[in-house]
Formats: structure tokens, sequence, C-alpha cells
């Protein structure tokens, strides 16, 4: 049995997270080993009503701040030459990688 390498992307910039899943799949193509995915994990959306006013006084407007966390999963055979160059892929700000070794 082939061992894979499960990539876990995710991040708050949905462009982002998808250039690092196309830069993922040059490195696959290059090396030719076998990719599942990108798939496409619902979005979390983390909701904060903020009250608009300083005081209490007033009337009761309320603005509602939203972040939205869009993960991808990626499946790779585990070669040592792809994952090497997963590795040095340069990950921006606000994206969370990780890699995994399965069975």
């Amino acid at each position: 049995m082939v061992q894979k390498a499960r990539i876990s992307l995710s991040g708050t910039d949905a462009r982002k997270v998808d250039s690092i899943c196309k830069m993922i799949r040059e490195i696959s193509s290059k090396t030719g080993v076998a990719i599942a995915g990108p798939i496409p994990l619902p979005t979390k959306r983390l909701r904060v009503p903020v009250r608009k006013g300083p005081d209490g006084g007033g009337t009761s407007t309320i603005d509602h701040w939203e972040m939205r966390i869009h993960k991808r999963l990626i499946d790779i055979d585990a070669d040592e030459r792809a994952l090497r160059q997963v590795m040095r892929i340069q990950v921006p700000d606000g994206v969370n990688i990780e890699i995994v070794l399965t069975g």
C-alpha cells in the first residue's frame, strides 16, 4: 500500500488558499505524483454582533462583523521529492498548512 500525505489548508482569504492549491498541483504534475483534490470543505462563518453606540443611551443599532475561514483538502502520494518541494512553498500570512502522513 502506498503511503499518502493529506495536506489541509485553511485561511481567511480564499484567493491565497487557492493559489497554494495551484502550486501544489503544479508540483504534483512536475514530479508525476498522483493527487486528489483540492476538495473544498464548508466555509466557517464567525459572526460578532457589536453595538454601534458608545454608551447605553439611544436606539439599539448593531453592526455585524464576520470572518470567513476557507478550508481545502489535498491528498497526494508521499513521494519524498514532491513533499520536499511542497515544504519549500512560501506560505503567505493568514494561511495555515498542515501535512499528515497516512497509512
